[in-house]
């Protein structure tokens, strides 16, 4: 990975006390790089900020629509949600409907991060299942793609149809040759590419709209039901839904793990990814939030901004000890 530079810093009265470093681009309609902060060139797993990547063939190939899959199905399918009822409800019912189960999933099983969820679990004495795995609509859409293309039940190995279309559709929007790929937290394969890369994918359904073709359709539905269903994509309280909100329908965001974050901006024909080098979350949301400001598809005053972007950090107390803030 190249040089980062230094994008957020955390102020404890006034000390410096934590700085995170990472890398930022702005690929414009073209695919060329029109802002960078970093290294444009660093190679980085995308992690979850590359579902919409992932759920590309799911339409393109014509499987959503021969089950008649809605804007809410393919937001989930774009999601990192946190198991709330409205979440795993909508993932219970689309498993349902092929005429399978949670045991048909491979994402394996987590708790969910919705804590009233996750607290009436408990108080019912059930154990959580694959459904509340933040991933379970993504792999929704990968059985749907299965079931489609007549393919086995395994999806998530390297060499499954469904993970093939999904590595060439990594690479044809990228515009780049996935230089390899990792197992990801829900076991898929996560392909690796440069920051520069994602920023492209991202600029290409940011562009889906005036373009023409099979592909071009799919990418502009992902965003149109991304942007429609921002409770879906992720949850209350989270920093995606927040932004999308905010940004009143000019944006799609998505986060990764690992510190990623993407933004489609389909008002301006741009795509935007963040990757920080020590992975905090903290500071991909601060620096999305601050690209999104620069471009004008944020307002700074905006409440979401400035919690973001310039953070008050509290105690337990409720005393405000410190904050965030962005570099850019």
């Amino acid at each position: 990975m190249g040089v980062a530079i230094e994008l957020v810093e955390l102020w404890r009265g006034d000390l410096l006390e934590s700085v995170h470093r990472g890398h930022a681009v702005v690929c414009d309609g073209a695919g060329a790089v029109a802002m960078a902060w970093g290294d444009p060139g660093a190679v980085i797993y995308p992690r979850s900020s590359s579902k919409m990547i992932q759920a590309l063939p799911l339409v393109e190939s014509g499987a959503a629509d021969a089950v008649g899959l809605g804007p809410e199905r393919l937001a989930l399918a774009c999601a990192s949600h946190q198991g709330a009822a409205i979440h795993t409800s909508r993932v219970a019912s689309w498993l349902a409907d092929l005429g399978l189960g949670e045991g048909d999933l491979r994402c394996g099983v987590h708790a969910p991060s919705d804590r009233p969820s996750a607290e009436a679990l408990i108080r019912a004495g059930e154990a959580p299942c694959q459904i509340h795995n933040n991933c379970s609509g993504k792999h929704a859409g990968f059985l749907t793609l299965a079931r489609h293309l007549g393919a086995g039940p395994e999806y998530v190995e390297a060499d499954h149809p469904v993970q093939v279309a999904a590595l060439a559709a990594h690479e044809e929007t990228t515009g780049e040759a996935s230089p390899g790929w990792g197992v990801d937290g829900c076991s898929a394969p996560n392909f690796a590419t440069t920051v520069a890369g994602l920023a492209r994918a991202m600029a290409s359904y940011a562009t889906a709209g005036g373009r023409g073709g099979a592909r071009a359709a799919a990418q502009a539905r992902l965003v149109a039901a991304i942007i429609a269903h921002p409770d879906l994509v992720a949850g209350e309280g989270r920093a995606c839904t927040r932004l999308m909100r905010a940004c009143g329908g000019r944006a799609a965001v998505k986060t990764g793990a690992e510190g990623v974050f993407v933004a489609i901006l389909p008002d301006l024909g741009m795509g935007v990814a963040v990757k920080i080098e020590d992975g905090a979350s903290r500071a991909a949301e601060a620096t999305v939030a601050a690209i999104l400001v620069r471009l004008g598809v944020l307002g700074a005053q905006d409440p979401v901004a400035l919690s973001l972007t310039a953070g008050v950090q509290r105690n337990w107390r409720g005393i405000e000890t410190g904050r965030l803030l962005s570099r850019l």
